[in-house]
């Protein structure tokens, strides 16, 4: 680049976006890069402050910022996501379909901590929406050295940093338990909760059993809903260590291996998640479903819908970011919970 005060301009080429802001009005690039400077241009960029410009000047070495930012962005990208147009330096990823955003945290780190470049994003393992924004790239200088952009390519390796798994369709069935309500002693108030959140996804109640507390007719009910194609089973109540509980039981009994019984977690300590077949979850879900606004459900329930097999670690490092506050006015997931 090549510094020049802004009157003697005339016919040069801007090497970066000039940028407007007016209050409550605008804040948007008024020339972009490689716009050539018109006599009439020079009261416009003196009115922004510029009385002196920065002018493009070749270097082989040199990378300009919106190059850099490809570079950034072509580290980064996946599919189901695609870029806005550079603008000030910067692309941004935006998902192109519903999903649950993956990141490679390693790779993210290692390419922030190389000075002078940028990727930030959302919090991953939650889920996007076509059209949500992932993440922006860009460098922190204006130009930077080629060598350097090399480094962040060599830091990336072959596979990219962000990635979105889709949901799919899921055929749920639902067991309910609990003597009180198999007897009809009191209404079922567990189930709507769960066909309410099933209800955000592309998720089909193919069955729901209605059990009291035998831990052996439990076990059927699953197995009888697994064997009508089932892709998941939620089973709701008797997750506690009471004696008389005994859905946890009844899961083990069912075939299905425990990945974890009890999760760091408020509300949702006693979460319980298996694997029928290693392919088919089978959950147990306390009591706080059914009352508290956000709970461990709603962790784990889009990671579940988009396919994503999840392992106790999963689960075990949720402790940081899963106390949920209770807010009066609930803003989940533009909160702390769950991350």
């Amino acid at each position: 680049m090549k510094l020049m005060k802004t009157e003697d301009a005339a016919g040069q080429i801007l090497c970066h976006d000039i940028t407007q802001i007016i209050k409550g009005v605008t804040k948007d690039a008024v020339f972009r890069k490689g716009h050539v400077i018109r006599e009439e241009d020079i009261p416009v960029l003196l009115s922004v402050g510029k009385d002196h410009i920065y002018i493009w000047e070749n270097n082989e070495n040199m990378l300009h910022e919106n190059e850099a930012a490809q570079i950034l962005y072509d580290i980064c990208k996946n599919d189901h996501m695609r870029p806005t147009e550079v603008k000030e330096g910067k692309i941004e990823l935006v998902a192109e379909c519903g999903g649950v955003l993956k990141i490679d945290r390693e790779k993210l780190n290692r390419i922030n901590s190389l000075g002078e470049m940028m990727i930030a994003s959302r919090h991953g393992d939650f889920p996007v929406k076509a059209g949500d924004k992932i993440a922006g790239t860009r460098i922190i200088p204006l130009v930077i050295e080629k060598e350097k952009m090399e480094r962040a390519k060599e830091a990336g390796g072959d596979a990219p940093v962000f990635t979105i798994l889709p949901f799919q369709k899921k055929k749920v069935g639902i067991v309910t338990t609990g003597n009180e309500v198999f007897h009809g002693r009191i209404q079922d108030t567990f189930t709507p909760v769960i066909a309410e959140k099933l209800s955000e996804y592309d998720a089909e109640i193919i069955g729901h059993e209605v059990s009291d507390d035998n831990h052996e007719r439990i076990t059927a009910c699953i197995q009888k809903l697994i064997g009508q194609g089932a892709d998941m089973v939620i089973c709701t109540g008797g997750m506690s260590v009471d004696p008389d509980d005994k859905t946890p039981l009844a899961i083990r009994n069912s075939g299905a291996e425990v990945v974890t019984y009890g999760a760091p977690v408020l509300p949702g300590a006693m979460f319980l998640l298996a694997y029928y077949e290693g392919n088919i979850p089978v959950m147990g879900l306390p009591g706080c479903v059914m009352y508290a606004k956000r709970t461990i459900f709603d962790l784990v329930l889009p990671r579940v819908m988009a396919g994503e097999i999840l392992e106790k670690k999963d689960l075990d490092i949720l402790g940081e970011g899963g106390l949920c506050l209770s807010c009066p006015v609930c803003t989940f997931p533009n909160c702390g919970f769950g991350k």
